[in-house]
């Protein structure tokens, strides 16, 4: 604020109605909240197992200090399981186990996740102009007024892998959304990290050429690292991890994001 009383004190001279335009504007510039930078925010997206289908335990419903999530309502709350409301049968996920091991990487700092991810979404929604990225990226704004985004998880792929058209198609469109994200959301240097999907999931016939996009893309975009879902188990339906593997996958999330990030 004091920069805009200086630049008006040198400023040449101007009308009176542009005057108190000016002071109003330094006077509401120093009374907004400014954004805590110790409120480290992280964008969860992709589809269902992003969201979470695992099975809950009462473990998972145990606050975590410092560990928040943008629920429904745009509210933050305490990040407990489920942490997406996509659908009736969200259940454990990554994105919690995440959060906690970002707290506990750097115990200055809360962690917020905005979780988006909707079950059953195909990468064409996740475009940047498609409506699951809007409605994405109007939540990512309004956390935004609270802390500082500094990562983006994805999870996706298996509605793309069952056909060659969607699935040869898949890295170009990767590539776009990872650079729409970064851009619309700092500046090109946001960290993103994705997953690899089940090693179990072999009924969709193209699933091969969708896992080597995101294997990939590391060595062709900036600021980004894959995550491997070696030992990692299904729920039983041969889609969907299970409640231990989804923890153990937000392990490796963080651990790959701690190394983005540092």
């Amino acid at each position: 604020m004091g920069l805009v009383f200086q630049l008006l004190r040198s400023a040449p001279p101007l009308n009176k109605m542009r005057r108190i335009f000016l002071s109003l504007f330094a006077f509401v510039v120093g009374i907004l909240p400014a954004a805590d930078a110790d409120f480290h925010l992280y964008l969860l997206i992709g589809q269902s197992n992003m969201a979470g289908r695992g099975k809950m335990e009462l473990k998972d419903k145990v606050v975590v200090p410092r560990v928040l999530m943008l629920n429904k309502a745009n509210e933050w709350v305490s990040a407990v399981d489920p942490i997406s409301v996509d659908k009736t049968i969200a259940g454990v996920s990554l994105g919690r186990t995440f959060g906690i091991e970002m707290a506990k990487a750097d115990p200055k700092v809360k962690i917020g996740l905005i979780p988006c991810a909707v079950g059953g979404t195909p990468i064409r929604r996740w475009q940047q102009n498609g409506d699951l990225y809007k409605a994405a990226l109007k939540r990512a704004k309004i956390a935004q007024k609270d802390g500082v985004i500094k990562g983006i998880l994805w999870h996706q792929g298996e509605s793309d892998s069952g056909k060659e058209e969607t699935a040869k198609i898949y890295e170009q469109q990767l590539h776009a959304m990872v650079n729409a994200w970064q851009w619309d959301l700092n500046g090109g240097d946001i960290p993103i990290v994705v997953g690899e999907m089940g090693r179990f999931y072999k009924r969709a016939k193209f699933k091969h050429v969708v896992d080597a996009a995101l294997k990939a893309l590391p060595s062709k975009v900036k600021h980004a690292a894959w995550v491997s879902a070696e030992g990692l188990n299904h729920k039983g339906d041969v889609v969907h991890f299970n409640a231990t593997s989804y923890r153990e996958f937000g392990k490796r999330y963080a651990a790959k994001m701690q190394a983005l990030i540092k």
